[in-house]
């Protein structure tokens, strides 16, 4: 899973009115908050902002929004004060969800550590490290913001991608998972804790032929006949489509999913 990562390391003595603050803040639950949060105790609240930072009590996250460290944490800041990766995500961007290398990490379709926290957005957004952690930000339209769900992560909701509608992300985007062997991996080892049905709706519904394509080849790999029934009436157009488009652009042609085989799928390397 994610790292957690220390905010503070040495804190400084606060002034009354910092600690009316985030006295306020604290009996409210407010991990996360906005300059909003503060109004009622100053006129200016930069200056206040600036200060807190300064003395290392919060950590700004992006404009107007700040992460406090608790009073539990203790003044001089022993390092031991954490926040999750995704909470703070969910505060990055709007719209948004947890997805791809992320999102089959916390479902557990996968060992692999992913790099960064993969987080889809609608508009396009630079890559941001924070408290040691890198956001990268996939930028997709916005009609393929459907299947996702909440999750509660350290008392706060995090909008993540489903299981089945993060197997079809990373086949819609392999390059956000560590390649379409990955995906492979985590439908076969998640065959019997996915909706089969609802895997092969979303894979019509994200409206990229090329996913059509690359699951029903991997089913039938994985001998998976259930969705290979499903895929049978499945759209594929006419084009030819890379069963791993972070690969070099040559292989066999496998006429019936439209895949140029540039690379291959081999069940029988894996194990756990």
């Amino acid at each position: 899973m994610y790292r957690r990562e220390s905010i503070i390391k040495y804190r400084r003595t606060l002034s009354d009115r910092e600690a009316r603050i985030l006295s306020s803040l604290s009996y409210k639950g407010k991990t996360v908050f906005t300059v909003d949060d503060i109004v009622e105790f100053v006129d200016k609240p930069k200056n206040v902002l600036d200060n807190l930072v300064r003395k290392k009590w919060i950590l700004k996250i992006r404009k107007g929004v700040y992460v406090v460290a608790p009073f539990e944490a203790g003044e001089l800041g022993a390092a031991s004060y954490t926040l999750h990766s995704f909470v703070i995500a969910s505060f990055l961007v709007t719209p948004y969800y947890i997805g791809y290398w992320s999102a089959l990490n916390q479902h557990g379709l996968t060992d692999q550590t992913p790099p960064a926290v993969y987080v889809a957005t609608d508009k396009p957004r630079n890559s941001r490290k924070i408290l040691d952690v890198v956001f990268r930000f996939v930028t997709i339209p916005h009609r393929k913001f459907f299947g996702v769900e909440e999750i509660e992560i350290e008392k706060s909701k995090v909008r993540i991608s489903s299981r089945e509608k993060t197997i079809v992300d990373c086949l819609d985007h392999p390059e956000h998972c560590g390649g379409v062997e990955e995906v492979a991996k985590a439908l076969y080892y998640a065959k019997d804790e996915v909706d089969l049905k609802k895997v092969v709706s979303f894979a019509k519904k994200i409206g990229n032929s090329a996913v059509l394509k690359r699951l029903g080849y991997i089913v039938e790999i994985l001998k998976l006949e259930e969705y290979s029934k499903l895929l049978s009436t499945a759209q594929l157009g006419s084009g030819y489509s890379l069963l791993d488009p972070t690969l070099p652009k040559h292989g066999q042609i496998k006429e019936r999913w439209r895949l140029v085989l540039n690379t291959s799928i081999d069940p029988s390397r894996w194990s756990r």
